[in-house]
């Protein structure tokens, strides 16, 4: 997990401090605007009190009910959450990047699947509607590994698979052992 607080509150000392105003202020200000669209909330916070995106995306969607941006606590919660393909692709996934690296660590952050060692991150996953995008955190080592991405969609920081994919442990390992070599 980032070591970052992930709830909405630990804002709001920056917003009393940044604002000038107790949060009780800002909570009178939201009652006023109840009714409204988030996106008409955040701009009405943005246009009449200069409100950062993040600062009025967490005063918002605490209002709204919202106390945390965690989702997942863990690995297993994110594949419930996903296309059952999907998730026994990932599945298999890092069950073959933990077997090779026992010392990576399992975290959840930015709500997605990652390994970690120490504090850097070192290989993360993610799912869209149709296809599952796979990060070494580190964009020269998609550079480096051109060749052998050669069938696939590279992106600046990703690479996509298939939601099926017949997934690749040598691609894989390949991967991460060039991230941990470069850390």
């Amino acid at each position: 997990m980032p070591s970052k607080d992930p709830s909405r509150e630990a804002h709001f000392p920056l917003i009393e401090k940044k604002y000038g105003e107790p949060m009780k202020y800002w909570f009178k200000v939201m009652a006023t605007i109840k009714d409204q669209k988030y996106p008409e909330q955040i701009a009405h916070l943005r246009e009449n009190f200069g409100f950062s995106q993040a600062h009025a995306n967490a005063l918002v969607m605490f209002t709204r009910g919202s106390t945390t941006t965690r989702k997942f606590e863990t690995h297993s919660d994110y594949f419930k959450s996903i296309d059952p393909i999907q998730a026994k692709t990932l599945r298999k996934i890092f069950r073959v990047l933990k077997l090779k690296f026992p010392d990576l660590e399992h975290v959840t952050a930015w709500n997605q699947p990652m390994l970690r060692k120490g504090t850097q991150y070192v290989f993360g996953a993610s799912v869209t509607k149709n296809y599952i995008l796979i990060a070494p955190f580190n964009a020269d080592v998609l550079i480096k590994m051109k060749a052998d991405l050669k069938n696939y969609k590279v992106n600046k920081k990703t690479v996509a698979v298939p939601s099926d994919w017949k997934v690749d442990e040598k691609l894989l390992i390949k991967m991460v052992k060039s991230v941990l070599s470069q850390k």
